[in-house]
């Protein structure tokens, strides 16, 4: 299994009176994923799922995949809201689902969460080595057996300036 690990894009900055959870992608952070999208279309990757953090930055991340034909599957799930944790998703999602192998999972959320997440599956720790920038991706591949921590293999880590 591929997991793609896909950070919401520009959103508006923290304001008083407006909560975390209800920041919206500005102008330009719309207009970039929208170009990063339509690259990875080029590109003839597609997703069996998207799975989205439900704030609304990402969902609205998540929803630009999604116009831009990279999947016809969106889910959401609170495991991928800030401060979500790998173990509570991998519990959830991957152990009952039993997806197959071929299967192409897109994940959108949020930093410092989504790298962390990589770092487990890659090395079993979070080292704060890997940075994801807004609308950029990291791909990891998933071992066929096992517990996919500190067993995963990373085959795409792509900021947004590379895609454009």
């Amino acid at each position: 299994m591929e997991l793609y690990l896909f950070r919401h894009g520009i959103a508006e900055e923290k304001q008083t009176g407006i909560k975390d959870e209800e920041r919206s992608l500005t102008k330009e952070g719309r207009q970039k994923t929208e170009q990063v999208a339509h690259r990875l279309v080029k590109l003839d990757l597609e997703f069996d799922l998207i799975v989205t953090s439900p704030l609304v930055r990402a969902r609205q991340t998540a929803e630009i995949l999604l116009a831009a034909g990279l999947s016809s599957h969106l889910e959401e799930s609170n495991h991928l809201a800030p401060n979500g944790h790998i173990y509570n998703w991998l519990d959830y999602w991957l152990k009952p689902k039993n997806f197959s192998q071929n299967t192409q999972i897109a994940l959108v959320g949020h930093e410092p969460c989504l790298s962390n997440w990589a770092e487990i599956l890659l090395w079993g720790e979070a080292k704060d080595s890997l940075v994801l920038k807004k609308a950029g991706m990291i791909g990891v591949k998933l071992p066929e057996i096992g517990s996919p921590v500190g067993r995963s293999q990373l085959f795409w880590l792509t900021p947004p300036r590379y895609l454009l």
